[in-house]
């Protein structure tokens, strides 16, 4: 199901990077360290913004990248 909050997720396996862009603010943030396990039931939920926030938000180290580039 699409995401009202998450524009785009990609996912890095050897760096174990996630990088999530969201719909509001455009921005990109890389979440470092996600177990692929991880971002296998992330892509799975339902609904993306609630796991999110539930299990990725808070959980892991992140860092502000930028806009998303089209």
């Amino acid at each position: 199901m699409p995401s009202t909050s998450i524009r785009k997720t990609e996912y890095d396996p050897d760096r174990r990077t996630l990088s999530v862009w969201f719909v509001a603010s455009g921005q990109c943030y890389q979440f470092e360290d996600v177990p692929p396990e991880t971002f296998a039931e992330f892509r799975a939920a339902f609904a993306k913004g609630r796991f999110f926030n539930d299990h990725i938000r808070n959980h892991f180290r992140y860092r502000l990248v930028g806009p998303a580039v089209d």
